[in-house]
């Protein structure tokens, strides 16, 4: 769904890539043994390898790579089963070997493609370039001390998944959606917690302008930015600077830029550097990684059912829209929690529930699914009590709030709030007989007034506090109201 932005000139069509560093979900780092455990006191997960002492040799860890082969699977990309390790030599006073150990020509993992979700039922397809192993730097700390910076190496060798794109998108609604998909399939694995917030997901995203059709432009890219928000805000402007620097006879600069989400806007961070800038070369302290077909097949077979598939699946198994399904499986929590919810209950009703008055309440206490304070097993009753009559649609309502409030059981709600509905005939026959009594001049009305039927159906509920069955309820009043005007030819409604 390319966007066009619009400038002095004409269009300009933005053209994105993303590379994605993704903190592999494991107990241990990369090459050596020290904890990976987030929030623990600065520079108490430092090994010796880690911190670059001397003398200190790598050792894989096998987990790291199972799990980077799992991601490669999940997005339907080519397994390498012979990659090296390479070193990356760049200064950075958090990085304490002088270098980074990463992969370079021979990645682990190959091309794949990932499906992103776009407005109206649209699908778009992102290639992969390659998915390779490396291990992250520590974390410079400018806001300890007034004179002074820290450095902390505690996510010093962290295992990474960087995860490249090809240039394939072309809106911040297609990146945001890109970064939302591949967050997804990762969670669906375990290969990676996806947490933003702490920095186990982060982007560094590619953004060039042209005009329709032409060669690519300059790119500039945007490092480190760890909210989906602030992906969209940093691609529309960075996207409207460059064409504003063209349109002004000046040339984009190749560059490496930080977002400040404060201002929303990109800023120079250095000059962008090439792959030679780098100096390159095998590490020779590691050795290639080599593993079978049997190896890859093995790992395949763990694969769990994975977005796509399982949004196929509630289409097809529960009646649901695609759109429905597409909402509850783009998060893992959220397509779980439905399917304990819907076990015994009414799929498509427990879906409405989820996705309009759980979804509220959540959003507005700023909460995720696991944090709800109704189970899925409680929701599922709650939509039994409605389909089985037990409960009217409007004391539902009442009965979920009661639930959000206290976590109870709404069984047990219901009956020690008395809020059971209300279907038997006598009882309603006799409430509804003294509406009718009280009102002769409404009665006399429906002839010219049919929808004063709506107005009968709302008094009983309020002599009812909302327990009456809305079924019973209209055709009792039917009964009654026709016998009532039966010297006229009033048709009235049926519900």
């Amino acid at each position: 769904m390319s966007k066009l932005i619009s400038g002095k000139t004409g269009d300009w069509e933005i053209v994105i890539g993303i590379e994605v560093h993704a903190q592999i979900t494991s107990q241990s780092k990369l090459f050596s043994g020290s904890s990976t455990s987030f929030g623990s006191e600065h520079n108490t997960q430092v090994s010796f390898v880690d911190a670059g002492m001397p003398g200190m040799l790598p050792v894989i860890n096998s987990v790291c790579v199972e799990q980077a082969v799992k991601t490669g699977l999940g997005l339907n990309a080519k397994i390498n089963k012979f990659s090296i390790f390479d070193r990356k030599n760049y200064f950075y006073p958090d990085l304490p070997q002088g270098y980074q150990i990463s992969q370079f020509e021979q990645p682990i993992v190959g091309e794949g493609k990932v499906l992103i979700d776009l407005e109206k039922g649209v699908e778009k397809e992102v290639r992969i370039e390659r998915l390779h192993l490396e291990q992250d730097a520590g974390k410079s700390m400018h806001d300890q001390h007034p004179s002074y910076s820290y450095v902390d190496l505690n996510r010093s060798g962290v295992a990474l998944m960087e995860i490249v794109s090809m240039p394939d998108m072309s809106s911040a609604e297609e990146a945001q959606a890109y970064i939302k998909k591949l967050r997804n399939i990762m969670k669906y694995l375990q290969t990676c917690d996806g947490n933003m917030e702490e920095g186990s997901l982060r982007a560094d995203i590619n953004v060039s302008v042209r005009k329709p059709d032409d060669e690519l432009g300059t790119r500039c890219e945007i490092k480190n930015v760890n909210s989906i928000k602030f992906i969209g805000q940093a691609i529309e402007y960075e996207a409207k600077r460059q064409v504003n620097l063209i349109e002004s006879g000046e040339a984009v600069k190749q560059q490496t830029r930080l977002f400040d989400p404060k201002k929303g806007q990109t800023r120079s961070m250095r000059s962008k550097e090439e792959a030679h800038d780098y100096r390159y070369f095998p590490d020779p302290d590691l050795l290639p990684l080599s593993f079978t077909d049997e190896f890859v097949e093995g790992i395949r077979k763990t694969l769990p059912e994975l977005p796509d598939i399982r949004r196929k699946r509630f289409v097809e198994d529960f009646g649901l829209s695609p759109y429905d399904a597409g909402i509850l499986v783009s998060e893992k929590e959220t397509a779980d929690f439905f399917e304990i919810a819907s076990k015994n209950s009414n799929s498509k009703l427990v879906c409405n529930w989820i996705v309009g008055e759980l979804f509220s309440i959540l959003n507005k206490d700023s909460k995720t699914i696991q944090e709800s304070p109704v189970t899925p097993e409680n929701l599922g009753k709650l939509v039994n009590l409605i389909d089985d009559g037990t409960i009217t649609g409007r004391i539902a309502k009442d009965v979920f709030e009661i639930m959000i409030d206290s976590g109870d059981d709404p069984v047990s709600i219901v009956d020690s709030n008395d809020m059971r509905q209300v279907s038997d005939e006598t009882e309603l026959d006799g409430i509804i007989e003294k509406i009718i009594q009280s009102n002769p001049d409404q009665v006399k009305s429906l002839e010219e007034k049919p929808n004063l039927m709506g107005w009968f159906v709302g008094q009983v509920m309020q002599e009812t506090k909302g327990k009456a069955n809305p079924k019973t309820v209209n055709a009792l009043l039917n009964k009654k109201l026709l016998k009532s005007v039966s010297y006229t030819h009033l048709t009235l409604p049926t519900k």
